[in-house]
C-alpha cells in the first residue's frame, strides 16, 4: 500500500504508470499492486494508515482484524476518531466521532483497533438479537477472547443497544462450532423441549466415541448440524465411521440442515418425536 502522490513526487512512478494495469486504486490517492487481494483487513489497515491517520478501526472492520469475516471486501471500512476531530468524508470509509476509553484500544496488524471484547459487544449492539448471539459465540470460539471477558465488557456498555448486548451475552456460550449451531441452540432453548447438553462427549466401554453438537444423554439422542462441508468425500467417510460408532454405542442421531432451520416447527416436531415428548411450541 502506498500513496500515489508520494510515489510520483519521489520519481518512483509516473502518473501514467500509476494509472496502468500494474496498480489498483484502494482509496483516493492510495494504491496497491494488482496482484494483492483487497480483503477487508487490507482495506481497513490502509484506511487507518493513509486515509484517516490515527483513527481507530472499529465495528465490523475491527472484527475483520480479529479474524472474523463479518465484513465483506467491498464493505465500507469503519473508523472512529475523537469527538473534537473532524470526521473525514472518503468514499469507502465511514468515520464516526466518539470517545474510546484507552483500555478498549489496542494494536493489531500495526494499526489501532478496539480490543476483541470491545469489538464483540459493539457489533452485538446492532442488528437482530439472534445474530448478536452468533457474533459473540464466534468471537469466543475463535479464541480471541473468553466469554467472561466479553460479559465483563458488556456491563460497561451504555446507550443504544446496551440492553441487547446484555441479553446476548447471557445467551452466548461460546461452544458452537458454526453460526448455524448457535441458531439451532437458540431454537432448541426457546422450545418446550427438555434442554439439551451442548458439545456432549459420548463414551462407551472402549472410551471416547464422539463429541456431538447437542445431546439428551438419558435418551441417548444426539442432534447434529450437517453443514455443506460434510459433503466433502473425505469428511463424508469420516462422518459415516463416526455415525456407525455412535449407533453401536446405542445412540440415535437427528441431522439438521439449513433447510430444516427455515422450517423450525417441523424440525422441533421431529426432535420431539425422537424424544417421545409432545410437539413443542416454537419460541
Amino acid at each position: 500500500m502506498f500513496r500515489g502522490s508520494s510515489a510520483v513526487a519521489r520519481g518512483l512512478l509516473t502518473e501514467n504508470e500509476l494509472r496502468g494495469p500494474a496498480w489498483q486504486r484502494v482509496f483516493r490517492d492510495v494504491y496497491a499492486c494488482t496482484t494483492v487481494d483487497l480483503t477487508h483487513v487490507l482495506r481497513a489497515r490502509s484506511a487507518a494508515v493513509f486515509v484517516v491517520p490515527g483513527a481507530v478501526v472499529t465495528g465490523r472492520s475491527a472484527a475483520a482484524l480479529w479474524a472474523l469475516d463479518l465484513a465483506g471486501p467491498e464493505e465500507d471500512v469503519e473508523l472512529t476518531v475523537p469527538p473534537d476531530r473532524p470526521a473525514s468524508r472518503v468514499l469507502g470509509v465511514r468515520v464516526r466521532r466518539a470517545a474510546l476509553p484507552a483500555g478498549q484500544v489496542t494494536r493489531r496488524y500495526g494499526v489501532p483497533v478496539t480490543t476483541a471484547a470491545a469489538t464483540a459487544v459493539a457489533v452485538a449492539a446492532n442488528g437482530r438479537l439472534d445474530e448478536a448471539v452468533v457474533v459473540l459465540d464466534r468471537f469466543v470460539a475463535a479464541r480471541v477472547v473468553d466469554l467472561a471477558t466479553v460479559r465483563e465488557a458488556a456491563l460497561a456498555v451504555t446507550g443504544r443497544g446496551c440492553r441487547q448486548v446484555r441479553t446476548a451475552v447471557a445467551l452466548a456460550d461460546g461452544l458452537a462450532g458454526s453460526p448455524q449451531e448457535t441458531r439451532l441452540r437458540l431454537l432448541l432453548h426457546r422450545s418446550a423441549l427438555p434442554r439439551p447438553v451442548a458439545q456432549f462427549t459420548v463414551r462407551d466401554d472402549s472410551g471416547f466415541v464422539a463429541r456431538v453438537d447437542f445431546a439428551w444423554p438419558e435418551e441417548r439422542l444426539a442432534v447434529e448440524y450437517d453443514g455443506l462441508w460434510h459433503r466433502d468425500p473425505v469428511q463424508f467417510a469420516a462422518d459415516r465411521h463416526r455415525l456407525n460408532r455412535l449407533t453401536a454405542a446405542g445412540w440415535r442421531v437427528v441431522f439438521v440442515t439449513a433447510d430444516d432451520l427455515r422450517r423450525p416447527a417441523e424440525l422441533l416436531a421431529r426432535i420431539a418425536a425422537a424424544l417421545g415428548v409432545r410437539q413443542p411450541v416454537v419460541g
